[in-house]
């Protein structure tokens, strides 16, 4: 029998995708084992489902690396390069295969990915737009709203290679999503109906990370 794939998973909010994972690991149908959750946010409820399935926890947060510089754009970008060279010293030392940043509302400078990617580790991020539109954050109100504009018909769900620009390193799995006229003019509704398919589209996504990592690509 194979030995899992160890996945490290990055975190800020509620952690409905890592549910969908920690579901899927537990049932025997991922060969993946989550070595740990980080979270960006001490609040953030994906670390007490964590706790529930007794996976390791770890709370690191960007503002006391802020307090250590001057608040001048310089400064700033110094405290996130800190944060995210000690962020990688944290995953490294779990020694993962694989890292998901599923709803991880940081973006990770190469003071990340380099020491990642020397240690051969590969780095996939969940993203609720198609390739190349509404990158960043607030990406499914925006493409909501630009479909209430008459801008565009369809948004989507892709897992992506994460890369320093962010939402543009290579999609791994794209699942598009049309919006139907009624069944999506309300906001909250058309938003948890994009949280149901990124479900699906996660483990879909790590499935195929892992079939890529096995097969030494």
């Amino acid at each position: 029998m194979e030995t899992p794939i160890r996945i490290t998973v990055l975190i800020s909010g509620n952690g409905s995708n890592l549910q969908a994972v920690i579901d899927k690991a537990s049932a025997g149908q991922l060969a993946a084992t989550i070595v740990r959750v980080i979270s960006n946010r001490k609040d953030a409820y994906g670390l007490e489902r964590a706790r529930k399935a007794d996976i390791p926890t770890q709370y690191h947060n960007l503002v006391k690396y802020k307090k250590q510089y001057p608040s001048t754009p310089e400064g700033v970008q110094e405290a996130r390069e800190a944060y995210d060279a000690e962020l990688a010293r944290l995953v490294l030392a779990d020694s993962p295969d694989l890292v998901a940043c599923l709803g991880f509302m940081h973006v990770l400078s190469s003071k990340f990915l380099e020491p990642l990617e020397t240690a051969k580790v590969k780095i996939i991020n969940l993203h609720p737009a198609l390739p190349g539109a509404f990158n960043g954050a607030n990406a499914i109100e925006r493409a909501h709203a630009a479909w209430l504009k008459g801008l565009i018909d369809k948004t989507g769900v892709m897992i992506h290679n994460v890369i320093s620009e962010v939402d543009m390193g290579k999609p791994i799995l794209v699942r598009e999503i049309p919006f139907v006229k009624g069944e999506d003019e309300d906001l909250h509704k058309f938003e948890q109906k994009v949280h149901e398919i990124e479900w699906g589209v996660v483990i879909e996504g790590v499935q195929l990370s892992i079939k890529e990592l096995r097969e030494g690509k």
